[in-house]
């Protein structure tokens, strides 16, 4: 899951990468939202899909990175 390694690579523990979005992922996604400043309900639509894309460009690989 994409999300999943965008918010595993800016620091935001989804506990794995399972594609599943489970407590783990809703848990991260709520903690990024916060800290954007973003709506935080849990749910990745338009404007926290934008953010994630934008934080995560220039971060280069990192052990979560997706090849």
């Amino acid at each position: 899951m994409i999300a999943q390694d965008d918010l595993n690579t800016l620091g935001f523990s989804t506990n794995g990468l399972d594609g599943i979005f489970g407590a783990g992922t809703q848990n991260a996604v709520i903690a990024y939202q916060r800290s954007r400043g973003l709506s935080a309900d849990g749910i990745v639509g338009c404007n926290t899909w934008r953010s994630l894309q934008e934080n995560v460009v220039g971060t280069g690989p990192t052990s979560t990175t997706i090849n």
